[in-house]
């Protein structure tokens, strides 16, 4: 990649993680999502990131919401009924379901088309590897220094994949690798909160200085 300073779009992010990990390099790094920016920083743009697509990015990284795309409530896109489940308000079921994952696949394949020459997109294991083919590299947070696991796949154009730079070893707990973000039985720890989708979805910093260092 060329050390000299790039135009990069970090799409789908609100946290700002991402945008300050190249910022902090000289880069003219920008965030965008429907959301305003967690840290209240004026170099985000609050809207549909397709807005802006075609303003000449060096690079984009888009981290679309997995809601609709991951393997997780594969119940829900029957029809039911669903004795004894308690369904959260709100939540889609049936045809529904499948309207808003083929939505969520459009929208993911309008961004991978996007006229930008460097594109990383970035969601967990799920239904994309069927609908727009297998990820170009699988990642965790543990090879960039966080005591953590969370499989992240990552779908490029035009960047090289990733390589480990700190390598974090686990607990063992009865002979199975355990970080420090799952219970001893392999449970993530975040407990049922308003805003554990937020942190669920948040890029480990070790992530995004890969990111920034790697691919900036």
């Amino acid at each position: 990649m060329t050390s000299s300073k790039l135009k990069v779009l970090i799409g789908c992010e609100h946290s700002g993680v991402v945008r300050r990990a190249f910022r902090a390099r000289g880069h003219a790094a920008w965030s965008c999502d429907l959301l305003p920016a967690s840290d209240g920083s004026r170099f985000h743009y609050q809207g549909d990131v397709r807005d802006i697509l075609d303003i000449g990015w060096d690079l984009a990284i888009f981290h679309p919401d997995c809601t609709f795309l991951t393997n997780a409530c594969a119940w829900a896109f029957s029809e039911g009924p669903f004795p004894g489940k308690t369904i959260r308000p709100g939540t889609l079921i049936g045809a529904a379901r499948y309207a808003a994952r083929a939505e969520a696949v459009a929208f993911v394949r309008e961004l991978l088309g996007a006229p930008i020459p460097r594109i990383a997109l970035e969601n967990p294991a799920g239904h994309l590897s069927t609908a727009i083919g297998k990820p170009s590299q699988t990642i965790q947070p543990w090879w960039f220094g966080d005591d953590a696991s969370k499989k992240t796949c990552l779908w490029l154009k035009g960047l090289p994949l990733l390589r480990p730079t700190d390598l974090r070893q686990p607990r063992m707990v009865d002979g199975r690798p355990r970080w420090a973000n799952q219970t001893d039985t392999g449970q993530n720890k975040l407990g049922p909160s308003a805003d554990r989708w937020a942190l669920r979805a948040k890029t480990y910093q070790g992530i995004a200085n890969a990111f920034a260092t790697q691919w900036g």
